[in-house]
């Protein structure tokens, strides 16, 4: 009857998630929308099926630890050393600020001071994948705005780590006297600075050993079992032999396998197990959530939604305006920030297991969530309307930007790569002869290789590459193929190629995309994934049979071009006729 509860819950919530998900996205929204929403569709507070609670906080469990080895792959020290003065004082004072507001709102509704805190930390962080998508889609990822507050964010989200390590420890005999808090948290400092030893300089060693014993044998199943092994063993280590949280220990063990070369293709293998139990952990939280505590505390949704789009808002403007930054960037940070997502869940959902925070602020938060989460792409879009707006009050102008030179010391990715930059998939005989070319034109180019060995042997002749599969995001992104200008698919293999194609077009619109194709037929099904142009093996001896026989004709140059184009057009036109 178990087994029968477990599948049913699961394959309930997968596809309502799935529904409600996709709906969201078509609406420009973040599928977290969907997913919370699906779990309020199979929670018993909403008619119909009803999913079992219990079930579905284990699998989230899950999704809790593949969500913080995830942080852990993408976490970078030199991507936060760049912009390190901004991102540590900005994350530290809006937690701050975040926490007292919080504290003291939710104390004047009734609230008790511990709730308060712990309910303001969670409304403090922003969701990572809610920051990217909104600025991926407007643009500004590379963009000394970009990379400000995804530095702020990744000191969020390392001060929420070291939090959610700090609670149990403060409430698992109760809440402490403030004499013992400085005991409670050095300990847990002392616990984290051992922990992180370990894995470092143990797992730093075992891990990469691991997984390049794995990927020789170029089985992608064995790959895959490697990186999630790596993942929840480390996870449950901790909570065993350090008595540390299994998030930590997961994050950690993110951090060991991004440090390793082997880094890009495993958060590609990672990432479909990891987004599938992620939206157990979303759909959970939409299981807490009952409309008729949040109708009988309205008061407690517009304080939290304060806090999130106003409160959270001004302080990072006056934070980046203080430390010498002008307006338009305070403006794009604030309003990047001005939500909340899977980091708040994580801090919540452990304040209600601690019995810190009770139904009704979980409820605020859900609905909070939601709500930030569906309109900060369209509050963001409002950075340029509202510094325009701000050029009509010169004194309130100049105040913000009265230190403003700061941005100048954050210097973009455009700014520092070359004019020309390439991302070559495939190091074969074709792949060799293009960067070779590429190299002699002064044309920088990456490239991305599955075998392991030739991955090596470049890194090994100091050249920019990338080990993992080009059909993933995550490969790409670790290509920086956002700002590359051209992408060159010199390997065959149709289906694969679509899939690239398809994929670097949606991270870069304005990428030249140059495939090869084994077929005629395959040109114009890569053409439609977004190829700019597709060369075939068949196309080409056709076009070099056609030049050589004209050649020994006689005929002229002109006529030459003139045959060539010809055949180019007959042979696609052929192409799509079969």
């Amino acid at each position: 009857m178990h087994n029968v509860e477990l599948i049913r819950t699961l394959s309930a919530g997968l596809i309502a998630a799935l529904a409600l998900g996709y709906v969201a996205h078509r609406l420009g929204w973040s599928p977290i929308v969907g997913y919370l929403l699906a779990g309020i569709l199979v929670s018993p507070h909403t008619p119909g099926f009803v999913a079992d609670r219990a079930l579905a906080e284990q699998l989230a469990e899950v999704g809790v630890i593949l969500l913080m080895f995830g942080v852990g792959l993408h976490f970078h020290f030199k991507d936060l050393l760049a912009v390190r003065g901004i991102a540590v004082a900005g994350a530290v004072v809006q937690s701050a600020t975040a926490t007292a507001l919080a504290s003291i709102a939710f104390h004047a509704v009734g609230a008790s001071w511990t709730s308060g805190v712990v309910l303001g930390l969670a409304l403090s962080v922003a969701s990572t994948v809610v920051l990217i998508r909104v600025l991926s889609d407007s643009g500004q990822l590379q963009s000394a705005t970009g990379r400000i507050a995804v530095g702020w964010l990744v000191m969020e989200d390392i001060f929420t780590v070291f939090i959610l390590v700090l609670l149990p420890v403060i409430f698992s005999a109760g809440v402490p006297a403030s004499s013992s808090l400085g005991l409670a948290a050095a300990l847990a400092a002392a616990k984290i600075v051992a922990f992180a030893a370990f894995v470092v300089l143990a797992g730093g060693r075992i891990v990469p050993w691991l997984l390049n014993k794995v990927a020789d044998t170029r089985s992608r199943e064995l790959f895959t079992l490697a990186i999630l092994s790596a993942a929840l063993g480390i996870a449950v280590t901790s909570s065993l032999l350090f008595g540390v949280s299994m998030a930590l220990g997961a994050f950690l063990a993110g951090m060991v396998v991004g440090r390793s070369e082997f880094s890009a293709r495993a958060a590609s293998e990672a990432l479909p197990m990891r987004d599938a139990f992620a939206v157990m952990f979303f759909l959970s939280v939409g299981l807490l959530f009952d409309p008729r505590q949040a109708l009988q505390a309205p008061g407690l949704v517009l304080l939290t939604l304060a806090i999130v789009m106003v409160g959270k808002p001004l302080s990072a403007v006056v934070i980046v305006a203080l430390l010498g930054y002008s307006s338009r960037i305070g403006l794009g940070v604030a309003l990047a920030l001005a939500q909340i997502g899977e980091f708040s869940f994580l801090l919540a959902t452990l304040g209600r297991q601690l019995g810190v925070l009770d139904d009704a602020a979980m409820n605020a938060l859900v609905i909070v969530a939601m709500l930030s989460i569906m309109v900060n792409p369209f509050l963001y879009r409002l950075v340029e309307p509202m510094e325009a707006s701000l050029k009509r009050h010169p004194r309130l102008w100049r105040l913000l930007n009265r230190r403003a030179a700061g941005e100048m010391a954050v210097p973009t990715e455009q700014e520092s790569a070359a004019a020309h930059r390439a991302v070559v998939i495939g190091y074969g005989p074709v792949g060799q002869m293009l960067t070779r070319i590429l190299q002699e034109s002064g044309i920088e180019s990456t490239v991305i290789e599955l075998n392991i060995e030739t991955y090596r042997k470049l890194k090994g002749l100091g050249r920019s590459a990338v080990y993992g599969d080009a059909t993933t995001p995550e490969v790409l992104r670790q290509a920086n193929i956002a700002d590359a200008t051209s992408l060159i698919l010199s390997s065959s293999g149709s289906a694969a190629n679509r899939d690239s194609v398809r994929i670097a077009r949606e991270l870069n619109h304005h990428i030249h995309i140059v495939a090869r194709a084994d077929y005629l037929s395959q040109v114009e099904m890569l053409k439609k994934a977004g190829a700019n142009e597709v060369f075939t093996g068949e196309g080409e001896v056709a076009l070099a049979v056609v030049d050589s026989i004209l050649r020994q004709l006689g005929a002229t140059p002109d006529q030459l071009d003139t045959a060539r184009e010809r055949t180019r057009v007959r042979l696609l036109a052929s192409a799509v006729g079969n």
